[in-house]
């Protein structure tokens, strides 16, 4: 449990994932998706047809969910549920929705809090989500809370879709963060808001090298790289 962690925190589509992963790659170190967690739930029960207000039910699922995250022949992250990749799937519009909605259960996330934990290992870890450095790793020495204006991220959505040859609407993605934006910043239950020590970076009018290389400089800061 010594071993550093790095938290990138902020609404969907502002690019965390994308630092926290490129991150992890430049320092060497173990990358936690957080949200994919929530995701695998909520396609889990999708698939079964689950009332996603159904609290006791939606705990059962997270505390026994079947879900693995590895690597393949290339190297490229895989994750599993029940048995199975799970590929663009986890990504879609649907599963980011149901996700958020699964996510506002205290009860669910208390069953995934140890299972997050359980990723700080050494040499260090990036940790990206919603609630990782207000709740999960409190203790972190740089907490990082990503943003960017909801049109731009729903800009970044929409092209992102389009290149997986789905289909996509801008103005609809743009109105569905903005509920999910307010979803999220509103619940009862681990709030999406920045951690009293985070540094918040707008990346609005930056590019992914951009906010990778300024991560890069605060862990540098703060002595966690050389």
């Amino acid at each position: 449990m010594n071993a550093p962690v790095i938290t990138v925190d902020g609404p969907s589509g502002s690019g965390k994932g994308t630092v926290s992963r490129l991150v992890a790659e430049r320092l060497g170190w173990h990358w936690l998706d957080s949200g994919a967690m929530y995701r695998l739930v909520a396609l889990a029960a999708l698939r079964r047809d689950m009332d996603l207000d159904d609290v006791d039910a939606l705990r059962g699922l997270a505390a026994g969910l079947d879900a693995r995250f590895q690597a393949d022949d290339a190297g490229d992250p895989v994750i599993l549920l029940d048995g199975a990749p799970v590929g663009a799937e986890l990504r879609t519009e649907q599963a980011g929705n149901a996700a958020s909605r699964v996510a506002a259960h205290q009860s669910v996330r208390d069953a995934l809090l140890e299972r997050q934990r359980g990723f700080r290992q050494p040499p260090g870890l990036v940790a990206d989500g919603r609630d990782m450095g207000t709740v999960v790793f409190t203790e972190a020495p740089l907490k990082v809370f990503l943003t960017a204006s909801c049109e731009e991220r729903a800009r970044r959505r929409y092209k992102q879709l389009k290149e997986q040859g789905l289909s996509a609407n801008l103005l609809a993605l743009s109105e569905e963060l903005a509920e999910r934006d307010r979803r999220d910043a509103e619940r009862s239950v681990a709030p999406l808001k920045p951690a009293d020590d985070a540094v918040v970076l707008d990346s609005t009018h930056m590019g992914i090298e951009s906010v990778l290389e300024e991560v890069l400089r605060l862990a540098r800061e703060r002595g966690l790289t050389d």
